[in-house]
């Protein structure tokens, strides 16, 4: 069962949330303080979480940038403000999903499904032995990357990025060399991240350089788009 924890300071939301998250394998523990929250996540084993936005000691924003520092858990944002400037303040720090408040149980149980499955992807597969390639992996010079797994190698070391970040650097390895505009990553992401829009993906492209460096693979063509410019070694 994954376990999943929620730092909202309305003690009445975790209990019926609580109750209906088991119907779908998913044990929800609740943390109504952020400290109490930071401490659940430095002591346990967590599969995602769940931020309000509007929290006491610091808002859900500061707590997310918090918690990036440490871990790259899967996050889902929630607040009562639906702004556009709120969903790209919470994607730039990296949550991978956003839900507006009033929400329905259903539709945030979709959204951690949607990111436990594509962190986790079930329990996966057998390790393969070492120095083997998993089918399906990209390789190029310097950057390795296993859809499977979900998991990214910069010059032989591991990267933590999120969901998001993963699939839009999947997507851009998947047509190396080829030029994708805005619009062409919206349309196929859109499906996996419904928040996702025009100056989200100017953000984690952003965020994915930075985490690349020194690698220089992501290039941007003036009121083109982004394409990925490494030389492709495998498969």
């Amino acid at each position: 069962m994954h376990r999943v924890l929620l730092i909202d300071d309305d003690e009445q939301l975790g209990p019926p949330l609580a109750t209906y998250f088991q119907r779908f394998e998913l044990a929800l523990t609740h943390a109504l303080r952020p400290s109490e929250g930071l401490a659940h996540l430095r002591a346990e084993a967590f599969d995602a979480a769940i931020l309000d936005v509007m929290l006491p000691e610091m808002d859900g924003f500061e707590l997310c940038r918090t918690i990036r520092k440490e871990s790259d858990i899967p996050i889902v944002m929630l607040t009562a403000r639906g702004d556009v400037m709120d969903r790209v303040v919470g994607l730039e720090l990296g949550a991978d999903a956003y839900l507006p408040k009033p929400f329905e149980p259903r539709e945030l149980v979709a959204h951690i499904q949607t990111v436990l499955r594509r962190r986790h992807g079930g329990n996966g597969p057998p390790a393969a032995p070492a120095g083997a390639v998993e089918p399906g992996t990209l390789v190029f010079d310097g950057l390795t990357i296993d859809p499977t797994r979900r998991s990214v190698l910069r010059e032989g070391l591991a990267v933590e990025l999120t969901s998001t970040e993963f699939d839009l650097l999947h997507l851009l390895a998947r047509e190396a060399g080829r030029v994708l505009s805005r619009d062409d990553i919206l349309n196929q992401l859109r499906g996996h991240e419904a928040d996702l829009y025009t100056r989200a993906v100017d953000i984690v492209v952003s965020r994915l350089r930075k985490k690349l460096e020194p690698l220089d693979c992501i290039k941007t063509l003036r009121n083109a788009g982004y394409s990925l410019a490494l030389r492709r070694i495998a498969p």
